[in-house]
């Protein structure tokens, strides 16, 4: 006799009241629950509502007793009464009163469907093995204040029954509605819900097993897995279980490892399970990661989520014995470092094995989420492991130095900052790795720093502005830089005080990444000055900013701004720290933002590097982003929004503090400053330098080469020196618009900036090809030598035949242009390039590896002599137009379209270069 509950004796009567024809006396055959209420209400339509009472009874006379008493009551409520009692036993006087004059069998679909406002049920529900289904459901119905479950119309599917059942039993409402996908994903966020798992738990065992079933079959094999873990009390584990679960899908998983794995997640989980299990949790982790890419709390929730589960994973695996074997998973902590620990392996075995331990630590999952900077850090380290294995450098000028620094040696000096900070988390293997590699490039930098300024002595004694030989004095960068742009657009000189050519490096990989600033030159690259002697703020700023050699504070600077551009026929003014801030509410002091508005000559110095060498800690002056550098921002917006070209130069550079707290200063007499003095010579490391370049002590000064000396208490850096760091001066010019280059100039690429070996892509080799068969020639007799000759013509007798030709060695570009398929493309493409603009450009991607940026691509053009009316944008579309066949991307536009990447293989395949024309 089934047991029937409020909801199921309301099921009935909503679809029994239509047909009571007034009757009161409701008769079903089952057992009403003990603890069910014996007066409810029913809905009849229409917002009415009709009384009933319920009463369960086992015999006839007690069907009677309980019908006389309920007439005795006069009321008009319905009286339901359960009943095992047979249908023929029923007296002619109570069928009379019964609604459908019969004991009603309860059908449970059919309350169901009307639960639903269905037309119909699917047939599976009324079937083996889902017939606890339509009880499951009226059990669960959600009470009528929420609308009970939602109206179908039509027919309830067996699909759209279990998502509404699961959705009220498990607490995932809403998440599994139709048309949703039933994933695991969703499951593993349930699984971390306080009391999610409990509820899955408590249901009975044929609709857990129901629910169970019904989620492997839709969201796959690695439902069973979790819900295990979730009813065995390990739901808030699922996910970092997950991620063990991996070590079976590793080739080289052992048996042991699959042993552990198995003890983790007991009986009854098969491998392929535990695989599935493990690709959705992976899924699930990169969703994650995704989301904590960006900004804001979402973002920040779902780093801290991923540190939860990771860590939590990590400790796991030890508790299992399976670190060993996880070792190379690309989301465990333990993984990451398990790659580092590789990489300090590798640097000293070269930088071929360097390169590929990075790239691996590069591609772990939690590289750009949760280990930026130190991955950032390996990669400087791996940089820095390539500039040791070029060829020894030397210093052949002061000239040469001085370009050798900015070009390629000021690289590596930023990557030695970063790698003298270090990496706090590092392991001892590890900080042994980058402290090695630190200290020998050092040495390699100070025998330059040593060379450089033996030189420096003799060229200081006899240069001078007017004479400056093969290098650009400081006082010559307003004439040589600025004054050129000046034609076209009145620039924003920002001197950055103390800004040396590694900082320059990051501020100019920065400003011109994505597009941003073009980068002009009218020399071969960056250029480079020399700041005055003593490389000190007092002598260099005042000379770079007034054009001549001269001494003096920010009056001196300001007057000798204005008197220098006068002569050049524009107005100018200059700001410095205290004239640059705005009043509350504007970044900029309202007057500078005239000025850059207007068509005078704007200067601006900003402290922010030089300051920072007294009151931060060494640590941060490792690292400059523009952001750093106070009102850096501001004013490159301000000048790009007036359209100004912007000269970023600095007046001189510095050096960091590397001896560490137990070394004092060096005993010296006449300390001028920390790292300038007068006096002899009395060290190894220090230079005595005199001539019309040095502006203090009457023109002779001793100043230390070795970054380890200094004359004053520790700072967390110096300047006044004569390292190559100090005394070289970057300038970098950038325009919102190459078309601002003064005539001479042009766009400096980025990849011409930055040496070889910093990114250290290999070149492709050019593929060679058999050259067309040529007749031979017949042989010829040749003329006797004449007296005198030592190697005539004829001294060798010709062979009767030619020797074979050596096979032609063709570009990939070349190759290209000589197959039949380039040149029926040709045909239907308007003012296509000439053939060696389309070979110059696809050589020089293939050269760097497939990418570089527009303005590389346009330089290639320009070298090859070739014509091409289009800007670069515009030469990209005429390439893909000819090179893209059939809607396969060969070229195209990349990184918000400031980068051209030519899928090199997919260029071979579509012009099938076995048909070569030679």
């Amino acid at each position: 006799m089934p047991e029937l509950d409020q909801r199921v004796i309301t099921g009935l009567l909503t679809t029994r009241l239509a047909h009571t024809k007034g009757r009161r006396l409701l008769l079903v055959h089952g057992k009403y629950a003990a603890s069910g209420p014996e007066e409810f209400s029913v809905p009849v339509g229409d917002g009415v509502r009709r009384k009933v009472r319920v009463a369960h009874t086992t015999s006839v006379l007690g069907l009677t007793d309980a019908w006389q008493a309920h007439l005795a009551t006069e009321s008009a409520d319905l009286l339901v009464l359960t009943t095992d009692v047979p249908g023929g036993r029923i007296s002619l006087d109570l069928l009379g009163e019964m609604v459908r004059s019969k004991i009603i069998a309860v059908d449970e679909a059919d309350i169901v469907k009307q639960l639903f406002g269905a037309a119909d049920l699917d047939p599976r529900i009324r079937r083996d093995p889902w017939l606890w289904l339509p009880g499951a459901l009226i059990d669960a119905e959600p009470d009528a204040a929420q609308g009970g479950w939602p109206q179908r119309g039509a027919v309830l599917t067996l699909d759209a029954a279990m998502r509404a059942l699961i959705g009220e039993r498990l607490g995932l409402e809403g998440v599994f509605e139709d048309g949703a996908p039933v994933d695991v994903d969703a499951l593993l966020a349930w699984s971390r819900t306080p009391g999610g798992p409990e509820r899955l738990a408590a249901l009975p065992e044929a609709e857990r097993q129901g629910i169970t079933g019904w989620l492997a079959q839709s969201a796959g094999e690695a439902a069973p897995v979790l819900l295990r873990l979730a009813l065995q009390g390990r739901g808030a584990e699922a996910t970092a279980l997950g991620v063990l679960a991996s070590v079976m899908t590793e080739d080289t998983a052992s048996a042991d490892a699959a042993v552990a794995l198995g003890s983790v997640f007991g009986l009854g989980s098969r491998p392929s399970e535990l695989r599935a299990y493990a690709r959705a949790v992976e899924g699930t982790l990169t969703r994650w990661i995704g989301e904590a890419s960006g900004r804001g709390p979402q973002s920040e929730e779902a780093r801290q989520r991923i540190v939860d589960v990771l860590h939590q994973a990590d400790r796991l695996a030890d508790n299992a014995h399976l670190t060993t074997a996880l070792a190379g998973n690309p989301f465990l902590p333990s993984g990451f470092q398990a790659r580092l620990h590789q990489l300090a392996d590798a640097l000293s075995e070269g930088p071929q094995a360097a390169q590929a331990a990075w790239e691996r630590v590069a591609e772990h999952q939690l590289a750009s989420v949760l280990y930026p900077k130190r991955v950032e850090l390996a990669r400087m380290a791996v940089r820095l492991r390539r500039w040791l294995d070029t060829p020894e450098p030397s210093v052949s000028s002061v000239g040469q130095a001085v370009r050798a620094h900015v070009a390629d040696w000021g690289w590596a000096d930023r990557a030695l900052a970063q790698l003298w900070v270090g990496d706090a988390e590092a392991e001892p293997a590890l900080a042994h790795a980058y402290r090695t590699l630190h200290d020998a490039a050092r040495r390699r930098r100070a025998q330059l720093d040593e060379a450089f300024a033996s030189q420096l002595g003799p060229w200081i004694q006899h240069a001078a502005a007017t004479q400056p030989g093969d290098v650009l004095p400081i006082e010559d960068v307003m004439l040589k830089v600025a004054v050129p742009l000046a034609k076209r657009r009145p620039p924003l000189v920002l001197v950055l005080d103390g800004m040396s050519s590694a900082v320059a490096v990051q501020l100019g990989e920065e400003l011109t990444g994505a597009g941003r600033w073009s980068e002009l030159s009218g020399e071969e690259g960056r250029a480079a000055a020399v700041a005055m002697i003593p490389s000190v703020t007092a002598v260099s700023r005042a000379t770079l900013l007034c054009g001549r050699p001269v001494s003096g504070g920010q009056g001196v600077e300001k007057e000798g701004f204005a008197a220098y551009w006068k002569k050049h026929k524009h107005t100018a003014v200059l700001f410095h720290k205290s004239e640059i801030p705005g009043p509350a509410g504007q970044l900029l002091d309202p007057r500078l933002v005239a000025a850059i508005a207007s068509e005078d000559v704007v200067g601006v110095v900003l402290n922010t590097i030089d300051e920072s060498l007294d009151h931060r800690e060494q640590s941060s002056l490792a690292d400059w982003p523009v952001s750093r550098v106070t009102y850096l921002a501001e004013l490159l917006n301000s000048a790009r929004g007036q359209g100004r070209p912007v000269v970023l130069v600095s007046d001189h550079g510095h050096v960091l503090d590397r001896t560490g707290t137990e070394v004092g200063p060096t005993a010296a007499e006449g300390v001028e400053a920390a790292r300038w003095r007068t006096g002899p010579v009395l060290c190894e490391g220090e230079v005595a330098l005199a001539g019309p370049r040095v502006l203090e002590n009457g023109g002779r000064v001793t100043v230390p080469w070795s970054e380890e000396i200094r004359y004053t208490p520790r700072k967390a850096g110096y300047h006044g020196g004569a390292a190559l760091a100090e005394v070289t001066v970057p300038v970098l010019v950038l325009a919102p618009s190459a078309e601002l280059a003064p005539a001479g100039w042009r766009e400096l690429p980025r990849e011409s900036v930055q040496p070889t070996w910093w990114e250290g892509e290999a070149p492709s080799a050019p593929i060679p090809v058999p050259a067309k068969p040529k007749r031979a020639a017949q042989a010829k007799p040749k003329p006797r030598p004449q007296e005198g000759e030592l190697f005539p013509d004829a001294a060798v007798e010709a062979p009767a035949t030619a020797p074979p030709a050596e096979p032609a060695v063709l570009t990939l570009g070349q190759q290209i242009v000589g197959t039949t398929m380039y040149k029926h493309q040709r045909k239907f493409v308007r003012k296509a390039p000439e053939h060696k603009v389309v070979v110059a450009v696809i050589d020089a991607l293939d050269h760097a590896g497939g990418t570089l940026s527009l303005a590389a691509v346009a330089a290639a053009a320009i070298s090859s002599g070739g014509r091409t009316n289009a800007r670069p944008e515009g030469l990209v579309t005429v390439l893909t137009r000819l090179l893209n066949i059939e809607g396969y991307e060969v070229i195209g536009l990349i990184d918000s379209r400031t980068r051209v990447r030519l899928n090199r293989e997919t260029l071979r395949e579509q012009f099938e270069l076995s048909e070569v024309s030679v």
